[in-house]
């Protein structure tokens, strides 16, 4: 094996935008170390000698120090993180339980940080590394009833932008792709959405918003465009922090970036017919 190639450790690699990524980068010529909850369901990443396939639950610490020995020990060196393992909760905030309010934060930022703290000892050793955190639009905007995944979301753009000074001192950079829509499974393993019909008064928006969000995620870009601007990000080598990944992230947080706050909140209770 060449010495010179790089590797890299995505979380989430199942599906997706993390296989469309492992993929990516296999076919550029990197070492890839695709980590999941179950490898043994995995389907559709390349077989090779340049892709490891291991279990990887961020919310399994054990897992998570078990992934990255693993590559280590595979490929000797590990050059970027991409942390993409993540889904979306939505729903009523008054009809989620406890529990499914802590999963969404312990997968999307816990989780999150669990990773790149695992790899930073490694990283720190080289000076050298590339920290990768997949957010989204919904990290520098809100859509009604996402509390729980904007919330999460807009916490990694937080935490991205101040590791982003602090790891510079080891040689390191922080990178945060924001994709938009993206056509995987709305309403399916990337997707949670909690609802009690029983609490009337939300049925209306419930209703306004599922028949937004569903033809927003079908006319999304393919993952395989969003796996192209992880990879740009990771290998540009410039000391860039966000790129929008998507015709509609670009328009949205241009958008976002233009308006006021109540110019913005208006156009968002247009595009959901909400009546205010």
């Amino acid at each position: 094996m060449n010495n010179t190639t790089k590797t890299v450790l995505i979380t989430g690699a199942s599906s997706g935008l993390g296989r469309a990524t492992a993929e990516h980068f296999h076919a550029q010529g990197w070492n890839v170390v695709a980590t999941m909850r179950s490898p043994e369901r995995a389907s559709g990443l390349t077989a090779s000698d340049r892709v490891l396939l291991t279990r990887l639950d961020v919310q399994d610490a054990d897992s998570i120090r078990s992934a990255v020995d693993a590559g280590l020990e595979r490929f000797g060196r590990i050059d970027v993180l991409v942390n993409n393992a993540g889904y979306g909760a939505y729903g009523p905030l008054e009809a989620t339980s406890p529990e499914e309010i802590r999963r969404q934060f312990d997968v999307n930022v816990f989780g999150l940080l669990a990773t790149t703290q695992a790899l930073l000892p490694h990283f720190r050793a080289n000076r050298s590394g590339v920290v990768v955190n997949v957010s989204s639009i919904g990290g520098r905007m809100a859509f009604p009833l996402g509390s729980l995944y904007h919330g999460a979301k807009f916490a990694v753009e937080g935490l991205s932008e101040a590791l982003r000074y602090e790891l510079a001192e080891i040689g390191v950079a922080v990178k945060v792709v924001e994709p938009g829509g993206m056509k995987t499974d709305f309403g399916g393993r990337s997707l949670a959405f909690t609802n009690d019909e029983e609490l009337t008064e939300y049925q209306p928006l419930v209703q306004k918003v599922l028949g937004v969000l569903g033809p927003l995620v079908e006319s999304g870009s393919a993952p395989e465009l969003v796996a192209e601007v992880v990879h740009t990000a990771a290998t540009d080598g410039t000391a860039q922090l966000r790129y929008e990944a998507g015709p509609d992230a670009v328009q949205l947080l241009g958008l976002r970036r233009a308006s006021d706050d109540a110019s913005f909140f208006t156009a968002i209770e247009t595009q959901f017919s909400l009546q205010r």
